[in-house]
């Protein structure tokens, strides 16, 4: 057994090797380097990871076994569903492709997303359907690494593209809070639950596998549309979906 500060620290290391800040294309996006193209790209891929997130959450919350553990899970829920009063994370998301010039039905259409980004995502909801609860929980902790993360693609893009505004990146705003909560609540759970050698590894093995499901569908995005610009047939190209509004830049011609 670790101690729990080992088995923290080995936590730690996990975000600091693995996490997907370290992509290049995540570089890219945040130096400006990207064209509006490839930015929305990357906003129409993401839209499919944040409209899972719920689903992959429900599967948690039906499996916690106290009235407590279940409310403090339900929160995640409501954060990106959004309630009567409170516009969700989906909905901000949906927000934030309109601002890329997006159209918002095609995006809510699910049409057009790299094969890459729709496997990744679905093996994630996969894995926290068919592992443990400790698995399941632990997989999440990647929010342990977000708040700095995205104070930095915040900054990077607000700084260098001038079709994004503080409006178009509002579902940003609460995440660095709501990612503070969320995983101070499954760091506790899983220090207190995995209680052998075999489930601590369990929980560092989860954590490897989120990163690499967040690793992966950048993958899918440098590959299609950096380099080398080869996105597999039926897929969006530049001009597609496009909101009436909105003008759209070949890939590879250079920010508008």
């Amino acid at each position: 057994m670790m101690s729990p500060d080992d088995f923290v620290s080995a936590l730690q290391e996990i975000g600091a090797t693995r996490y997907h800040h370290l992509h290049p294309f995540q570089q890219r996006l945040n130096a400006g380097e990207l064209t509006k193209a490839q930015v929305q790209a990357w906003a129409l891929n993401r839209y499919y990871y944040q409209s899972q997130i719920p689903v992959k959450d429900s599967y948690i919350l039906a499996r916690l076994g106290t009235t407590e553990l279940r409310r403090d899970w339900r929160s995640r829920i409501i954060d990106h569903d959004g309630d009567e009063e409170n516009r969700g994370g989906i909905e901000k998301w949906i927000a934030l492709t309109d601002g890329v010039g997006l159209d918002r039905d095609y995006v809510l259409s699910g049409e057009g997303i790299l094969p890459g980004t729709r496997f990744a995502v679905d093996a994630y909801v996969t894995f926290v359907r068919e592992r443990t609860l400790l698995e399941a929980v632990a997989s999440s902790l990647t929010e342990l690494f977000s708040p700095q993360a995205i104070g930095a693609r915040v900054r990077g893009m607000l700084e260098h593209y001038d079709f994004i505004s503080p409006e178009t990146l509002a579902y940003f705003d609460k995440r660095p809070v709501q990612a503070k909560r969320d995983s101070d609540f499954a760091l506790d759970y899983c220090l207190k639950h995995a209680r052998r050698p075999e489930e601590q590894r369990a929980v560092l093995n989860a954590l490897r596998f989120k990163c690499t499901v967040l690793w992966a569908q950048l993958d899918a995005l440098h590959h299609a549309y950096v380099d080398p610009v080869m996105p597999p047939p039926d897929v969006w190209q530049p001009g597609m979906g496009e909101a009436k509004h909105g003008t759209v830049a070949p890939v590879g011609s250079g920010r508008t």
